[in-house]
C-alpha cells in the first residue's frame, strides 16, 4: 500500500455515517458507470478552465457549498501532485489555443495579501512547467511601471501594467495567445478586457459582476438529480437545499420579512429530511451574498427570529462584500454540518478540491480551531493542510472499507466534478469558451 494512505487524515467525529457510507459504497460499486457518464458529459459540455469546490462532510451527507471559478490557494496543494496539475494545464490550454506559446495572467488587485501572492506564484509555476511563457499584468489603475513583489517564501513576482493595442493586450516584446483571469471581477469588468481578439478565460460573463451563486446551484440541483438517478441514491445526500432572495438591504431592513419567511420555509424542508433519515441534528441556514467570495457577507441562523433580531454590527457585516460592494441579493443555503476534525485539538475542517480542465489535481483541508461544525470556516484564523493521498480523488480501493481514506477522497472527487459540471453548464449559457488559433 502506498505510504500516503497511512498519513493522517481528518477524523469523522460522528456516528451518523450510515448514509454517507451508503453513498461511498454506491460510488465504488458504480465506478465504471460514473466515469463513463462523466466522460459523456465532458464531450457535450466543455469544462471550465479551472475551479475549486468547497465541500462539507456531515457524515450523513456530502455536498458542495461553493464553487469558485477564479481559484486562489494553489500554494496549498500537495507538491507531490504537481505533475498532475501540469498535465491538466497542458490539456486546458491546448483545447483553447492549440498552438499557444505564451499567455498573460491577470491577478486580483490586492498586492498586500501575501498568501494570495504565494498562490499566484504557484499558478505561474504550473503554467511555466506546462511549457508556456507567462507574464503577469495587473489591472491596478496606478501601476505605471513594472513592480517586483516578494512572497513569504522568498519567490519574486513581476507585475507589469496592462496595455491594450487595438483589440489585443500586449507588452513590448510579448503578444499572448490568451488572457487567463485570476481576478473574479467582483468590482465590475474593466473596458480594457472587453471585445478582445484574444480569448479571455474564464469568460468575462462568469465574473461576480454577472454571476450568481443561486444560478450555479440551480444547475447543480439538475446535475445532482441526473447523477442520483444513475447511481440510485437520494439526490439530497449530495445536494444543499436553497432559496434565493432579491431586493435586500440589511441597513434599511428592506426585504427583512421576506428573508425571515424564506428562512422558516427552508428550515422546515431541512427538518423533513432529517426526520426521514432519523437524524438528531438541529437544522440551520447559511445566508450568503448571492455574488462574491472570500467568505464575506455570510452568516448562520437557526430560526427566522435571528434574522429579525440582527444587531447593527451584524447588519454592517452583511451589508457589503468583497471590494465594499453592497449586498442586494442573497442565497439561503441549507447548512451542511462538517463533522470532520483535524489534529489533537479536533479543529473543525472541510475539504477543498481543485480542478483544472475536467481533471481533479489535488486539494487541501481548510481548518479552523475557533469555529464550530455549523459555521463558515472561510474566515480569519483558518489554515490549510494538504490532502494526504497519492493520486487526486481517482483511486478508490474496493478491498478497503467505504470510508477508508482513498474511498473517501474518491467520493470528494466525484461530488466536486458534479459541481464542475454545473459550472460548465453555467459557462455554456454564458457563451462558452472560444477556441482561438495562436498568433505566430
Amino acid at each position: 500500500m502506498n505510504i500516503r494512505h497511512l498519513q493522517p487524515v481528518p477524523h469523522l467525529t460522528t456516528a451518523l455515517t450510515g448514509p454517507l457510507q451508503h453513498i461511498e459504497r454506491h460510488f465504488l460499486d458504480r465506478q465504471a458507470d460514473i466515469e463513463a457518464w462523466l466522460r459523456a458529459q465532458w464531450q457535450r459540455t466543455t469544462a471550465p478552465f479551472y475551479a475549486s469546490v468547497d465541500l462539507r462532510n456531515a457524515g450523513f451527507k456530502l455536498a458542495p457549498v461553493d464553487t469558485n471559478l477564479f481559484p486562489a490557494g494553489f500554494n496549498n496543494l500537495n507538491p507531490d501532485l504537481l505533475p498532475l496539475a501540469i498535465q491538466a494545464m497542458q490539456s486546458a490550454i491546448e483545447r483553447i489555443c492549440p498552438t499557444a506559446r505564451q499567455l498573460m495572467l491577470i491577478p486580483e488587485n490586492h498586492t498586500r495579501n501575501r498568501f494570495y501572492l504565494e498562490s499566484l506564484a504557484a499558478l505561474q509555476d504550473i503554467i511555466e512547467k506546462a511549457g508556456y511563457r507567462v507574464r503577469i499584468c495587473s489591472l491596478l489603475p496606478d501601476l505605471k511601471e513594472p513592480l517586483t513583489l516578494e512572497t513569504p517564501s522568498g519567490r519574486r513576482l513581476l507585475l507589469e501594467p496592462v496595455r491594450r493595442e487595438g483589440r489585443r493586450l500586449v507588452l513590448d516584446d510579448f503578444d499572448p495567445c490568451m488572457i487567463l483571469l485570476n481576478n473574479d471581477l467582483a468590482s465590475g469588468c474593466p473596458p480594457v478586457l472587453e471585445d478582445l481578439e484574444q480569448p479571455v478565460i474564464p469568460p468575462l460573463a462568469l465574473g461576480w459582476h454577472r454571476r450568481l451563486k443561486s444560478g450555479h446551484f440551480q444547475h447543480y440541483r439538475q446535475v445532482a438529480q441526473e447523477f442520483a438517478e444513475l447511481v440510485g441514491i437520494d439526490p439530497w445526500l449530495i445536494t444543499p437545499l436553497f432559496l434565493q432572495c432579491g431586493e435586500i438591504d440589511f441597513m434599511s431592513h428592506t426585504g427583512e420579512e421576506c428573508l425571515a419567511r424564506n428562512v422558516a420555509t427552508l428550515l422546515e424542508a431541512i427538518q423533513r429530511k432529517y426526520d426521514e433519515y432519523r437524524l438528531d441534528c438541529r437544522p440551520f441556514v447559511v445566508i450568503k451574498a448571492d455574488a462574491g467570495t472570500y467568505g464575506m457577507g455570510v452568516m448562520t441562523v437557526h430560526s427566522p427570529e435571528e434574522v429579525r433580531g440582527l444587531n447593527r454590527k451584524q447588519r454592517t457585516r452583511m451589508a457589503t462584500t468583497k471590494g465594499g460592494l453592497a449586498t442586494t441579493r442573497v442565497i439561503l443555503q441549507e447548512g451542511v454540518y462538517t463533522f470532520e476534525t483535524w489534529g489533537e485539538q479536533q479543529a473543525v475542517t472541510e475539504p477543498v478540491v481543485y480542478l483544472i480542465d475536467h481533471f481533479v489535481v489535488g486539494g487541501f483541508y481548510r481548518v479552523h480551531t475557533r469555529r464550530g461544525a455549523n459555521e463558515n470556516l472561510n474566515a480569519p484564523g483558518m489554515h490549510f493542510e494538504p490532502l494526504a493521498f497519492a493520486k487526486p480523488c481517482i483511486t478508490p480501493e474496493r478491498d478497503l472499507a467505504p470510508d477508508a481514506s482513498p474511498n473517501r477522497f474518491y467520493a470528494y472527487g466525484v461530488v466536486a466534478r458534479l459541481a464542475l459540471l454545473a459550472a460548465a453548464r453555467e459557462q455554456a449559457g454564458s457563451g462558452g469558451i472560444p477556441r482561438h488559433p495562436a498568433r505566430t
